[in-house]
């Protein structure tokens, strides 16, 4: 990597654990600044679907996920400076605390987002919940200085503070240690966003979002001072180089796209489209079949299990798909996978038929979680390459495996390197699946 590419100012939203507040500020602050007239652009650290929903609802701009560990830095530094071209301000959600993510590095980092605000030089504003403390936040923040080097703590917000006297105490200590408290929340459960048992409720499914969203910017605005925000904001900087690309898995694309199935990564579908590739989305809620024009059929990971009943019902879907699969290859992703199985059990204990191309069972009436960066080899041809081919992605689902008779796809690993023997998805035919879900190429 030689050549240096400039960068819009930006910050990164960060905290030292989930829970503290991050989502909530990035959002508020992401509709606050819109409502200002800015371009702002949002990006997300790590894996996740729900959190850029929102970002994009609350800024007008699609949010990307950005990942140290999983992508490649060519693809990386494409998305970034392609992404954020023509914007004001660039808006970072952090992922977990700044520094967490796994033992072993692997395209760039290991996976926190402390690597994305070092790459790129957006400097950090540390959202801190000070319920149950005071003074011992600045501990806590100064620990945050100097831990890992290009990494910038430039502010302090604090989070649930319960009276001025507690800020005041706070504030004090932190200032005294050099960062600035460019805000401070009181405690407010009205403004809480619902979740589920994979996090929020998908944005699109959020009732009256756009009321909840100005509710949110009321908030900040009258918490925390924006336009210290936009005076911290930095401008970044990302090495260039080759700019690797994610071959599409067709030329012609049937998606899967509704509320069951709604968890493709935005940077995948611009790789695809910017390869050549055209997306026709179609609905199996509404009792859809994919495009017949379409080479490959994608059922995408979401919810099928949410709406099980519905998708057991919708009769026409199920005879496309099977009529699709036919002559043309079908490949599904978490949700996708299950909704190719014969059935899926919900947490009601109720058993629901679904497409039948695969011989997988999946329940949800007993959960266990499944979480983690995943490394996969394939050992079948299918939409995402031909055996020996490394793919790069992770596993997070709920579902438990009951029965699995057809040949497995990948040989998985996990961060560690180390093999799993389970979830290696399946493979029959012109049909593949897995929990795995896609986030580039080894390369």
């Amino acid at each position: 990597m030689t050549e240096a590419r400039m960068l819009p100012p930006g910050v990164m939203i960060a905290a030292p654990r989930s829970g503290s507040g991050k989502t909530t500020m990035t959002l508020g602050l992401l509709r606050a600044l819109k409502r200002r007239g800015l371009a702002v652009q949002p990006f997300k650290c790590g894996p996740d679907y729900i959190d850029p929903a929102f970002h994009a609802a609350a800024s007008g701009r699609p949010s990307f996920n950005v990942d140290s560990w999983a992508m490649r830095w060519p693809v990386a530094s494409k998305l970034l400076a392609d992404a954020s071209h023509g914007s004001d301000i660039v808006v970072v959600e952090s992922l977990m605390g700044l520094f967490d993510g796994v033992s072993q590095r692997g395209h760039w980092g290991n996976g926190a987002s402390a690597d994305l605000a070092a790459a790129t030089g957006w400097p950090v504003i540390l959202v801190l919940d000070v319920s149950g403390q005071s003074q011992t936040a600045a501990a806590t923040a100064r620990g945050f200085q100097n831990f890992q080097d290009g990494v910038t703590i430039a502010g302090v917000i604090l989070n649930r503070v319960g009276s001025q006297r507690h800020v005041r105490f706070a504030s004090e200590a932190l200032e005294a240690s050099g960062l600035p408290v460019i805000g401070a929340l009181p405690r407010n459960a009205h403004l809480e966003l619902p979740e589920r048992h994979l996090g929020l409720v998908q944005a699109e499914e959020t009732s009256e979002l756009d009321d909840r969203l100005n509710a949110l910017a009321d908030f900040i605005e009258a918490n925390v001072d924006i336009d210290r925000i936009l005076q911290l904001a930095r401008p970044g900087s990302i090495a260039g180089g080759d700019r690797a690309r994610i071959r599409p898995p067709g030329q012609r694309i049937a998606l899967a796209r509704d509320a069951a199935f709604s968890f493709v990564y935005p940077h995948l579908l611009e790789a695809w489209r910017s390869a050549g590739a055209e997306i026709a989305h179609f609905s199996p809620l509404a009792d859809e079949g994919p495009d017949p024009d379409a080479d490959v059929l994608w059922l995408p990971g979401g919810y099928p299990e949410l709406h099980a009943g519905l998708l057991a019902n919708a009769q026409r879907f199920k005879s496309a798909v099977r009529e699709f699969a036919q002559s043309r290859p079908v490949h599904g992703e978490c949700g996708g996978y299950m909704t190719l199985g014969t059935g899926l059990v919900d947490a009601e204990g109720g058993r629901h038929e679904m497409i039948g191309l695969l011989g997988l069972e999946t329940s949800f009436a007993v959960r266990k979680m499944n979480l983690g960066y995943r490394k996969a080899e394939l050992i079948e041809s299918c939409p995402l390459g031909i055996p020996g081919d490394v793919l790069t992605g992770h596993e997070f689902h709920y579902a438990s495996v009951l029965t699995s008779p057809d040949a497995p796809l990948f040989r998985l690993q996990d961060s560690d390197g180390r093999p799993l023997a389970q979830n290696g998805g399946a493979s029959r035919g012109m049909v593949t699946g897995s929990f795995f879900h896609l986030i580039d190429t080894q390369g």
